[in-house]
């Protein structure tokens, strides 16, 4: 049976990446993650059976026109699984993503597309560094950045391809765009 790794997440608007990007650019010394990259995880599917996309996507809609647009900011650091032994760094969304994120894992668990069981905590990843790192002093940085709001109306399915993208990263695929219930409609 063949399986796509999969994730369901917010992207940041094309102003929100540029300005984190103009944000990080001066800051060396880190490897950012490459603003292409940048979303907000949901919930992610280490293996979604092929014959279930469609089941997959039809149940995600029907859970994100269950859930109101809504303004977001990235504001705040932090990181994973402690500044002291950073693996990954981290900002912080504005707004609580917890009831979005249970909504989209019960309906891809409702197809057999079964999340992952990690504890969800909303994040946008910036940096990974090669080895675990003490980064208080990012973080300190990190935490002065503060987003435009931009208005989140819809969530994404993306396919992930593990070391196909530039300098073997993963290469991320939309497989579908779903939009989320607009307040009064």
């Amino acid at each position: 049976m063949t399986t796509t790794r999969m994730f369901v997440a917010i992207r940041p608007s094309e102003e929100v990446r540029e300005q984190l990007a103009d944000f990080l650019r001066p800051r060396t010394g880190m490897t950012w993650i490459d603003a292409a990259q940048w979303h907000l995880t949901l919930a992610f599917l280490a293996a979604v059976p092929a014959h279930r996309d469609d089941e997959l996507v039809d149940a995600l809609r029907r859970t994100a026109l269950r859930h109101n647009t809504f303004n977001l900011q990235l504001a705040g650091a932090g990181a994973f699984p402690n500044p002291l032994e950073a693996r990954v760094m981290w900002l912080r969304p504005s707004v609580d993503l917890t009831a979005l994120a249970t909504g989209v894992r019960h309906a891809a668990n409702s197809v057999g597309a079964t999340p992952d069981g990690q504890r969800f905590v909303g994040h946008l990843s910036v940096a990974r560094p090669r080895r675990p790192i003490d980064a208080r002093r990012w973080l300190q940085v990190l935490d002065t950045f503060r987003s435009d709001t931009w208005r989140v109306d819809g969530i994404e399915l993306v396919a992930s391809y593990l070391g196909e993208g530039p300098h073997r990263r993963p290469r991320h695929e939309t497989v579908a765009t779903l939009p989320l219930q607009h307040e009064g409609g």
